[in-house]
């Protein structure tokens, strides 16, 4: 997930509220309303807005949390990232060679308006998602399935994507090869289904508003007015959900909030059950009772815009020299106090484990990233010397949060201390305008994040592939590709062979600093011991609030 901005985007800070007003759905009819009146609300705040209410179009971090509890795939992810049946009524029949999915859908799935949940609605969505018509910037992630890639680079009709309707309740998924993750894609938002009549009933206003579309999650969204401007959106529970009856919320409300310390000043005064904390906030409670550290497979990095023949950002030794001058263990205790690692490679620890010796990715992979003040100044000397100039100014684009405003002012005054004749330029800014300018193009030196879809390392190492949407700032390196796509097609039946491929490739990134990488993300919580039943997750969406309830 990206910047997850599944960015990808800047850091979640979220709270729950025990009590929060909010607007009565037209939609609710009086019994919901009363079987609803007894069960007890969360407020959830964010750090920035959300990008996006379409499935299809979602990327950032803050959609897929709401939209993963709006909508309901084959499969959730359990407290332990492991896929579990959701929307699928029973686990899928895989082929020997592990190419051809066969899945029965729950017959009691139904949309928010009454409507049966199809088979036909899985294949409509993801078809519409592979469409280049769509300009989906997450079509890479259905790449497993047959045809998907060529559908995307139109050499192919969407009509050829390997899914179909068997019956109504059952689809047949073919893959372009065996995918050993693929189970856990499909409990990704982006694999969700559709209605194909809603859709076309909106058409370019589909989803743009929480009005404009229909559910079949746990939560119906609401009051939501716009992507990248509202500031205030509901989840009310699904009268209409399968399995309504588990859920003991009556829903959710979520408030974009960009000061830490207001939340924290809302927990301490009992207004608030779960509070996010950094910096300074963060070091000052961690021997309070409620202090919880929840780790997240998150590298936060600086990704730098080499796409133009006169970049300075396709001299090697000018990201050398800017990756030396960085102290990464004082950004995490300093800076940042909540138990983030400083990274020593782009692929987070604890995500991916060797098929053969169960060894941590990381260590097998040996990377560093380390701080040597003198090795950045020898290697800033060099590379003004290959560049041709005696200054350099850049701009360093960030998202407008106390912790990335903290970040860039570090950033920004170890850099110009260190290396003489360097300036860089701050700019920060709201959360969709950072992603908006990530996506276009519109950058010199950019602070991103990648929150992992799913855990396997290729969803991180596959971002800075030649033809990656997410390969923003256009580093190339021809045998990175070509180890990335070993991996994924020539080994993905050999587990070792491929495990190796993706060590290497993650080798030459870190060596060549295609991006700068700078600590890998967790996120300290002041966390009420009243709520229970909340499942994190380290990949994908980052929570579930089917099963909370506040005691």
């Amino acid at each position: 997930m990206t910047t997850k901005a599944r960015v990808i985007g800047s850091l979640i800070v979220c709270s729950f509220f025990l009590a929060a007003c909010q607007q009565p759905s037209s939609k609710t009819t009086d019994s919901t309303k009363s079987a609803n009146a007894n069960q007890p609300m969360l407020n959830v705040q964010f750090s920035a807005e959300m990008g996006s209410a379409d499935l299809s179009l979602a990327t950032d971090s803050y959609s897929f949390i709401t939209l993963n509890n709006a909508y309901e795939g084959l499969y959730r992810l359990d407290e332990n990232n492991e896929p579990v049946i959701a929307g699928a009524s029973e686990d899928a029949m895989i082929s020997e060679d592990g190419v051809v999915y066969t899945i029965k859908l729950r017959e009691d799935a139904k949309w928010s308006n009454g409507e049966p949940v199809t088979a036909e609605d899985y294949v409509f969505s993801w078809q519409r998602t592979v469409d280049p018509a769509t300009a989906s910037n997450y079509a890479y992630m259905l790449a497993p399935v047959k045809n998907a890639a060529a559908i995307s680079d139109g050499t192919k009709d969407k009509s050829e994507l390997g899914i179909e309707a068997v019956t109504s309740h059952e689809l047949k998924i073919t893959l372009e090869k065996a995918t050993p993750y693929f189970k856990s894609l499909l409990a990704f938002p982006t694999f969700f289904p559709q209605s194909e009549a809603v859709v076309q009933e909106h058409g370019d206003q589909y989803a743009l508003t929480s009005a404009n579309a229909v559910y079949n999650g746990p939560f119906t969204l609401e009051d939501y007015d716009g992507p990248g401007t509202d500031i205030q959106w509901t989840l009310k529970k699904n009268p209409e959900y399968w399995d309504a009856e588990s859920v003991k919320l009556s829903g959710v409300q979520f408030d974009v909030v960009k000061e830490s310390s207001t939340s924290y000043n809302l927990y301490e005064s009992g207004q608030a059950d779960d509070i996010t904390l950094s910096g300074e906030l963060a070091m000052q409670n961690v021997n309070h009772k409620d202090y919880v550290v929840q780790p997240s497979a998150t590298t936060q990095y600086l990704e730098m815009n080499q796409a133009a023949e006169d970049s300075p950002f396709r001299n090697e030794k000018l990201r050398q020299a800017i990756s030396y001058s960085l102290n990464r263990q004082q950004i995490v205790d300093q800076i940042l106090g909540n138990g983030s690692l400083p990274a020593v490679g782009f692929v987070p620890s604890d995500l991916a484990f060797n098929p053969e010796t169960k060894t941590d990715f990381v260590k097998d992979a040996g990377t560093s990233l380390p701080y040597d003040e003198e090795q950045a100044k020898k290697l800033w000397e060099q590379a003004k010397s290959e560049l041709g100039k005696d200054t350099l100014t850049f701009e360093l684009l960030t998202s407008d949060t106390d912790q990335s405003k903290k970040l860039a002012e570090y950033i920004q005054g170890t850099l110009q201390q260190t290396l003489e004749g360097l300036t860089v330029e701050v700019t920060n800014v709201p959360f969709s305008v950072r992603l908006d300018r990530s996506n276009s193009g519109d950058f010199e030196m950019v602070m991103n994040n990648w929150i992992g879809d799913y855990a396997d390392p290729i969803n991180f190492l596959e971002l800075f592939k030649k033809d990656s949407s997410y390969n923003r700032g256009k580093w190339l390196d021809d045998t990175y590709d070509n180890l990335i796509s070993e991996a994924s097609d020539a080994y993905a039946n050999d587990p070792q062979a491929r495990w190796q491929n993706m060590v290497e490739a993650e080798q030459i990134l870190n060596e060549k600093l295609g991006v700068i990488p700078l600590f890998q993300s967790a996120e300290a919580h002041l966390r009420s011991q009243k709520i229970k039943g909340l499942v994190v997750h380290s990949v994908g969406a980052a929570y579930d609030y089917k099963n909370v309830s506040l005691e």
